[in-house]
């Protein structure tokens, strides 16, 4: 028997949210499609998915379905919990979005959105990254009767955009998100709550949830990472450094549950696993001991990525902690198309190792850190790109369907892999084009 079946061209997929409070709604197969994502929500909070084959009987989708009720039983809790800080308490939040304008209509939803969020004291600076302006310049018809401050940075790649916005920022708490992602009203006031709740933390990262999944590809994407940054899980963890402040000897760090139970130890350069660019907050403070984005990683620079998992390394490598918080919630528009999601997959590869090159140069004991652990990270991808390719997600027995078994093209897997030798490559050609940026010599 093949171990990686053949791939089958998946139909468009609903992307459901069903409040597990009330009485489910009837769910049947229509011209949207034949499957379903369905996410489950309690208190007004994502507490779980579930994959369903949707037929023209709505009790086969209701028999899926219902044990979500049961299993998820108490879950509110923590959403109340998660909502008690006085107003007076939650920090001032400057969030932050660099664009090069490329999306309108996205752009446009986005700030709708920022305008109605649920917290008392925040500020919106969107960051104009584009290099060169077009004629029918559409940027400033958005902006028109939006409460936003624009920021101008030609200098690309989106470590300067961001941090050009920072720099303008008032908050003592710098929120990211993207120009193509749908934020939940409460998204702020989850991210400020974390902090008060939780001191010590230096950033927080937030759920990421699929907007559509209309097209072969963006199924394809969410089957591949299991959503967006890793492995789905709709649990607050804090990750905490194994070792003593500054010394990093292992190089690990442990995924903590409220109850003090320790439910993972990983390698801190796995900490995407927990957190995005596209949904995630940090100190100022915390930022700026970082240094900031490094300007040599990112989209828009050779390296192409890596530049957000940089500040988380560098955080939990000086000892400080990072909560991931799933209430704070993003719904991302995945790339429509295999091409593009082919060009985001190696650009994945190259920018992961372009950012192992960024952390060896800045600290060497990176690589002492990084060659103990090639072969253990090496054993554990190749058996997590195995069980991608044959479509078996880490699903419940009972819970597995036709449409949480998707089979997935070798070619994801294919440029992914690719891009990884090449970023060492990518990251010098980086930093010699940033070098010729800073000393006027780049020209568009």
């Amino acid at each position: 028997m093949a171990l990686i079946p053949p791939v089958t061209v998946p139909g468009p997929r609903r992307v459901v949210s069903l409040d597990l409070d009330a009485p489910l709604p009837e769910l049947v197969a229509d011209h949207r499609g034949s499957s379903a994502l369905v996410v489950g929500y309690r208190g007004g909070f994502p507490v779980t998915t579930l994959d369903v084959l949707l037929t023209d009987d709505p009790a086969d989708a209701r028999r899926a379905v219902e044990p979500l009720v049961a299993q998820t039983a108490g879950t509110t809790a923590g959403a109340e919990a998660s909502t008690s800080v006085p107003d007076e308490d939650l920090p001032l939040i400057s969030v932050v979005v660099s664009t090069i304008v490329a999306r309108i209509e996205t752009i446009t939803t986005l700030l709708a959105v920022l305008e109605q969020l649920d917290y008392p004291r925040y500020e919106v600076i969107i960051v104009d990254n584009r290099v060169k302006v077009p004629a029918d310049d559409q940027l400033p018809r958005i902006l028109e009767g939006h409460n936003v401050r624009l920021v101008v940075e030609r200098r690309p790649g989106c470590s300067a955009g961001r941090n050009a916005g920072v720099a303008a920022a008032k908050g003592e708490v710098i929120a990211f998100t993207d120009d193509d992602v749908r934020i939940s009203p409460q998204w702020l006031r989850m991210i400020g709550s974390r902090f008060v709740r939780e001191p010590a933390l230096s950033a927080v990262t937030g759920l990421i949830l699929p907007e559509e999944l209309s097209t072969p590809a963006q199924i394809w994407y969410e089957a591949y990472y299991g959503g967006f940054s890793g492995e789905r899980t709709f649990e607050p963890v804090t990750i905490v450094p194994d070792d003593v402040p500054g010394a990093m000897r292992n190089a690990r760090a442990r995924a903590i549950a409220p109850d003090g139970r320790v439910l993972k130890h990983f390698a801190v350069y796995g900490i995407g696993g927990y957190g995005a660019g596209a949904n995630w907050a940090v100190r100022t403070s915390a930022f700026r001991a970082a240094g900031g984005f490094d300007p040599v990683l990112g989209a828009g620079v050779p390296a192409r990525g890596g530049e957000d998992l940089a500040i988380f390394i560098d955080i939990l490598w000086g000892g400080g902690r990072i909560g991931f918080e799933p209430k704070a919630v993003v719904h991302h528009t995945h790339r429509a198309d295999l091409e593009g999601l082919h060009h985001q997959l190696h650009s994945n590869g190259v920018g992961f190792t372009a950012l192992m090159c960024a952390l060896i140069v800045k600290d060497r004991r990176h690589l002492t850190a990084l060659t103990r652990l090639m072969p253990i990270a090496a054993k554990v991808k190749l058996k997590q790109l195995v069980t991608r390719l044959a479509g078996k997600r880490d699903a419940a027995p009972e819970t597995v369907t036709e449409a949480s078994t998707t089979s997935i093209p070798r070619s994801l897997a294919y440029h992914e892999f690719r891009g990884f030798p090449a970023g060492p490559a990518a990251y010098l050609r980086s930093r010699r084009f940033w070098r010729d940026v800073e000393e006027g010599r780049f020209h568009p």
